[in-house]
C-alpha cells in the first residue's frame, strides 16, 4: 500500500514508518521539523528512514492548507496514519494557539484530505488525556470524556468529533487510537524519561510531581506501534449492535472506531524512577513537587475493545522498556 505518516520525524512516526517500510508498504513521511524540541533529533530519525527505496520525505506543515490539498490530490494514497500533532500538556497552557493551528486546522485538513482522495482508511492519534477529570479506572472507550483539563485534552477530544463527522457524512472510515504514555528509544526530550535520565546522569536533581504519587499506564514504543499497524489493517465498519438510545462513544453506526493503547499495567512514578535508577546504576536526587496544572493523577487503559478488534494488547514491561530507552540514550548521546 501507499501510506501517508503525518509526524514521521517524531518518536512514534518514525518507529511507525520503519514497520511499514519492512512489511513492503510504500511511505511518504511529512514532517514540519519544528523546533518544539531539538530539530536534529527528528533529522536523526529521518536519517534512518531516508536510505530505503520505498520512503520519501516532505517536508510540510499539516496547517498549511493549499500543500495539503495538493500533496493528497498528486500522491494518490491507499490509507493515512496522522501522528502529526502539537505534543505535550503543559506546553500547552504556554502557547495554546499552536494547539490550535497543528491539532485542528492541520487535522481538518487531513480529513478533507482524504474525502477528495478517497483514502480507504484513516488512523489517527488521539490521547489518553481526553479522559481529563475521569476517575472510575480503568479508562473505557464507552467513559465519557467531556471534562478535559487541557486545550491539548480539548483539542484530541475535537478530533474525535470531527473523524465522526466525516465517517457520518461521507463514509470515511476513521480509527482514533489514544495513546497512554509512550515511551521508548528514539523518544521525545519533553517527556519524563528523557528529562529524567539527563539530569541523573547529568549529576542534577529531577523534579517528582504530586509528591511521586502519580500514576501512569506507561506504554513501549512497540507496542505503540503493533496496535497502530493492526488496526490501520483492520478497516473501521460500522457497529451492529451500536444503540443509538444508548450511544456508545467508541462505537457508531458508521464505520468509525477509538480505542485504547495502553499497557494496561499502570506504575507509580517512584516506581518509574527506580527502573531508571536500576538500568543507570545511579541514584537520583529527587525534588518533590505539587500536582502541575493540566495533569491529571493516574491513568490506566482498559484495552479489552483493542484485544477484541485486533487480537493484541500491549504487555512490554517498564524495567524491560526503561532498560532498552537507557542503553539507547547512553549510545546516542555517548554517555
Amino acid at each position: 500500500m501507499k501510506i501517508l505518516v503525518t509526524g514521521a520525524a517524531g518518536f512514534i512516526g518514525m518507529h511507525t514508518t520503519e514497520r511499514l517500510l519492512a512489511r513492503g508498504d510504500q511511505v511518504v513521511g511529512l514532517d514540519n521539523l519544528n523546533d518544539y524540541y531539538d530539530p536534529s533529533l527528528k533529522e536523526a530519525r529521518l536519517a534512518r528512514l531516508a536510505p530505503h527505496p520505498q520512503f520519501r520525505f516532505v517536508k510540510l506543515d499539516v496547517a498549511d492548507r493549499a500543500g495539503m490539498e495538493s500533496l493528497f490530490a498528486e500522491e494518490g494514497f491507499d490509507r493515512v496514519i496522522h501522528l502529526a500533532a502539537q505534543a505535550g500538556v503543559r506546553y500547552s497552557l504556554q502557547n495554546p494557539h499552536a494547539y490550535v493551528d497543528s491539532n485542528l486546522v492541520g487535522f481538518m485538513n487531513i480529513l478533507e484530505g482524504c474525502r477528495h482522495a478517497r483514502v480507504k482508511h484513516l488512523v489517527y492519534a488521539s490521547s489518553s488525556s481526553v479522559y481529563g477529570g475521569n476517575t472510575k479506572m480503568p479508562f473505557a472507550e464507552r467513559d465519557s470524556v467531556d471534562h478535559p483539563v487541557s486545550i491539548y485534552a480539548a483539542t484530541k477530544k475535537a478530533n474525535e468529533l470531527m473523524a465522526h463527522t466525516y465517517s457520518h457524512l461521507y463514509g470515511l472510515p476513521t480509527t482514533g487510537l489514544r495513546f497512554f504514555t509512550v515511551y521508548g528509544p528514539w523518544g521525545r526530550p519533553d517527556m519524563a524519561l528523557f528529562l529524567f535520565t539527563k539530569a541523573i546522569l547529568e549529576g542534577r536533581p529531577i523534579d517528582v510531581f504530586n509528591h511521586g504519587r502519580m500514576k501512569r499506564d506507561f506504554t513501549y514504543v512497540d507496542d505503540i506501534v503493533e496496535g497502530v499497524l493492526r488496526t490501520l489493517d483492520r478497516v473501521a465498519a460500522p457497529d451492529p449492535a451500536f444503540d443509538a438510545d444508548q450511544p456508545d462513544p467508541g462505537t457508531s453506526n458508521v464505520p468509525y472506531r477509538v480505542f485504547n493503547i495502553g499497557n494496561h499495567d499502570p506504575v507509580e512514578l517512584m516506581e518509574f524512577v527506580s527502573a531508571i535508577e536500576g538500568a543507570l546504576g545511579m541514584t537520583a536526587q529527587k525534588n518533590f513537587m505539587p500536582l502541575q496544572d493540566g495533569d491529571v493523577p493516574a491513568t490506566y487503559a482498559d484495552t479489552a475493545a483493542l484485544n477484541a478488534w485486533t487480537g493484541f494488547a500491549p504487555a512490554t514491561s517498564v524495567k524491560d522498556g526503561v532498560a532498552r530507552f537507557v542503553a539507547w540514550y547512553r549510545d546516542y548521546y555517548r554517555v
